[in-house]
């Protein structure tokens, strides 16, 4: 038997497999696919204090290995969460976690404070990082200062699980980790969306209405592992690694690079059930290098360095 079962803070999930915020929708939209009690967790898409409509279509945009995407966290506000999509959801055998966006400091700790009333959402994540916002996001996820603030005050009010979602579009990223660390988060998550641009050069004109967006895919995978690499060497939290996975191939490379557990976005899109074989893919790793606890290959190449 080979144990799949990986720690976040204070909680045991059954496998290191979870889904990626924004490209699961709240999880009953892969109910005809998958079974959702089987994931390590479900990172619902992003929730923000009020109701926001997005940007402007076209938002999303295939690329070369990847696509981009600027949706702009289109949701219907933390209150309709709590009332409408909570009650659908909190049956599910799996950690739920909320992730959490603001334009503003208190806009992020209302937001959490809603969210930790609800009894079955263990943990929020606290998205300081997307690229996609023209105000707020960007500015939280660039700046140590304001990353440091923005955290400060979310952990203040909010006693479960912390996990601080960071910005790849910075200068070190391991400044940021240390910062989540010392807030007092229990865990990060990375890499969110790299920036960048579509053009479409018959109409001589930008793909997207807001001209940049958030690139995913597996074009970015080698950007992420370094970044989990140098964060997992830097800090001793646990980390979510993301960006690229396609396959329980991909998930082993990041868990072999420092993650103590993955998310898995854009291949969503492609094949619904794709989590499920990772799940299956990293059991037959396991048998095959005869590893008893996944745990055994987190940061592998960093001890053997």
């Amino acid at each position: 038997m080979v144990n799949l079962n990986v720690k976040i803070g204070d909680l045991v999930l059954q496998n290191p497999v979870m889904t990626a915020s924004g490209t699961y929708g709240y999880g009953p939209e892969f109910d005809d696919f998958v079974d959702n009690n089987k994931l390590g967790g479900i990172f619902v898409k992003g929730t923000t204090l009020e109701h926001r409509e997005g940007n402007n279509y076209p938002r999303m945009a295939e690329t070369p290995s990847g696509m981009l995407n600027a949706v702009g966290l289109q949701n219907k506000g933390v209150d309709y969460f709590c009332k409408e999509i909570y009650p659908v959801i909190r049956h599910y055998n799996t950690h739920i976690f909320v992730n959490v966006s603001g334009s503003k400091v208190d806009d992020y700790v209302k937001t959490a404070e809603r969210v930790g009333d609800l009894e079955d959402i263990p943990g929020i994540e606290l998205n300081i990082s997307c690229p996609n916002v023209k105000e707020g996001g960007m500015a939280f996820g660039t700046s140590c200062s304001a990353a440091s603030e923005v955290i400060k005050a979310v952990r203040k009010v909010y006693k479960k699980t912390l996990i601080v979602k960071l910005s790849p579009n910075v200068t070190d990223i391991t400044q940021f980790a240390q910062i989540a660390e010392n807030e007092g988060a229990e865990a990060i998550s990375l890499i969110n969306t790299l920036l960048g641009i579509a053009i479409d050069a018959k109409k001589q004109k930008p793909v997207l209405s807001t001209i940049t967006g958030g690139l995913s895919g597996p074009a970015i995978k080698p950007v992420a592992l370094r970044m989990v690499w140098q964060c997992a060497k830097t800090v001793k939290i646990p980390i979510i690694g993301m960006g690229g996975i396609m396959n329980a191939t991909d998930a082993i490379e990041f868990m072999l690079a420092g993650a103590t557990a993955v998310q898995v976005g854009t291949a969503n899109f492609i094949d619904p059930a794709v989590t499920m074989k990772i799940i299956d893919g990293l059991n037959s790793y396991c048998i095959e290098h005869n590893i008893k606890d996944i745990n055994d290959i987190v940061g592998l190449i960093i001890k053997k360095s």
